[in-house]
């Protein structure tokens, strides 16, 4: 109920709104005035760690990154408490998140690269040789499941078991946890510790940068490393690494959006979401691959969670780039997917659970489109320097004055698939991000501004 601090109960109060309890609660409120919170804390702990077939989880960590810095520093800790202070090598797969690299440095480990096989994969020779190489110095082995190509690690468990043959310890990285959700746990095939990220696979938006929870699980040898906080015992264990977040629980305030979601969904639901999200990546794919190669794929030719669509060769061949097939889903009313990651020149595409088969035919459609249109370039029907996909995305300003290009403004805003009825008209022209990225500039009043 409201009075303990966790709307169990449909409520007439808006959500977070200046009457709503749970957006009201101060992070750092006593205990004893927050028991209805602590105990929404710790079910959802509860229930991440059935979910991962870990035993202990800590919610500090406000983002995935953080997670990260927390699973490798309670690495860090186990391999201190055991005497092995020269465990300080992490293995990390070329295919990996950034975050990764960036996490290990900060927790005093030094980063050694594992090479990416022609599928997709670990390539398993080299991370043996890299095994034996860094026996004696390996602290940890960091790896993405699915993988950040968008397939399923086949030698994942044999994977997991030489590391720990070597005296190391396995991170799954939780970033592609959607594909697991109620079909494997990473805690049963060889995981030691995970983050995972509430602000995708759990139902907490981030966009805009945020807020996110990034919380970290690990099986009971790590617990107790885990983080905890000065001003709050209840936080964490006593020989924890101490705080990784300001606030003893991170972003608290966030938390009931995904304990209502576990609850609504339950184990049927939560697997169902999972099983919506490979269809939808497999169904994207199938319909795609006469158009666009699909990078990596597994057995049988599936991919797990995302797909990645190459365009290096149509850009080979045309001058067409990524950067142009990015924009011009823009003038068909879409946010391009992740471009140029984990490879440079691709696109990866993620629907994720939440798209319905009308949305998805949208998008496959536009992205058909966009390949005649790339065709058209090829022909020479269009110049390779005055297209709809070189010079998108078209704004309403765009369509002023004389119109002097080579294709009509109906083919520049109104595409195949396209109504006016529905049109999303985007509010600037296409930058040079390059540029800018290199070539900062001040945009700051002058001092004399400030005189009044």
């Amino acid at each position: 109920t409201c009075t303990s601090g966790v709307c169990l109960l449909p409520c007439l109060l808006p959500f977070g709104g200046s009457l709503c309890p749970i957006g009201q609660l101060h992070p750092f409120a006593p205990a004893e005035q927050a028991q209805g919170y602590l105990t929404l804390i710790r079910e959802l702990e509860e229930r991440l760690a059935e979910v991962t077939g870990y035993d202990k989880v800590s919610l500090q960590p406000n983002a995935g990154s953080q997670g990260e810095l927390a699973g490798l520093l309670a690495v860090r800790g186990y391999h201190r408490a055991n005497g092995d202070e020269q465990r300080t090598v992490c293995l990390i797969p070329s295919s990996a998140h950034g975050t990764n690299a960036a996490s290990a440095v900060m927790a005093g480990m030094k980063v050694v690269v594992v090479a990416t096989a022609g599928d997709g994969e670990i390539d398993v020779e080299d991370l043996r040789a890299k095994i034996d190489k860094h026996r004696d110095e390996l602290a940890v082995l960091m790896i993405t499941y699915p993988s950040t190509h968008g397939v399923f690690e086949e030698h994942v468990a044999d994977i997991c078991a030489q590391v720990h043959d070597a005296g190391g310890q396995v991170y799954v990285d939780g970033a592609n946890l959607n594909a697991l959700v109620g079909l494997a746990k990473p805690g049963h095939f060889g995981g030691d510790v995970s983050h995972l990220n509430l602000h995708k696979t759990f139902c907490i938006p981030h966009g805009g940068g945020g807020p996110g929870v990034g919380p970290v699980a690990v099986r009971s040898h790590l617990a107790p490393y885990l983080p905890n906080h000065p001003l709050q015992p209840a936080a964490g264990p006593e020989t924890g690494v101490g705080p990784i977040s300001a606030a003893p629980w991170g972003s608290a305030g966030i938390l009931p959006i995904s304990w209502a979601y576990v609850r609504l969904m339950g184990g049927e639901g939560l697997k169902r979401a999972t099983q919506v999200a490979v269809l939808s990546a497999n169904y994207i794919a199938k319909r795609l691959e006469p158009h666009y190669p699909v990078l990596y794929t597994g057995p049988g030719g599936l991919v797990a969670h995302e797909c990645i669509i190459d365009l290096r060769p149509l850009t080979k061949a045309t001058g067409v780039s990524v950067d142009d097939v990015a924009k011009r889903l823009i003038d068909y009313g879409f946010h391009a997917p992740t471009m140029s990651f984990p490879v440079a020149g691709t696109l990866m595409i993620e629907p994720t659970e939440s798209e319905d088969i009308i949305e998805l035919d949208r998008f496959c459609e536009a992205m058909i489109a966009i390949r005649a249109e790339i065709e058209k370039v090829a022909s020479g029907a269009w110049p390779a320097d005055d297209n709809p996909l070189r010079n998108a995305p078209h704004t309403a300003a765009a369509l002023g004055g004389k119109w002097e290009h080579a294709y009509s403004r109906e083919e520049a805003v109104f595409p195949a698939g396209v109504s006016a009825a529905d049109k999303y008209w985007p509010p600037v022209r296409r930058i040079d991000q390059a540029f800018g990225d290199r070539n900062l500039v001040c945009s700051c009043p002058p001092l004399d501004a400030y005189e009044d």
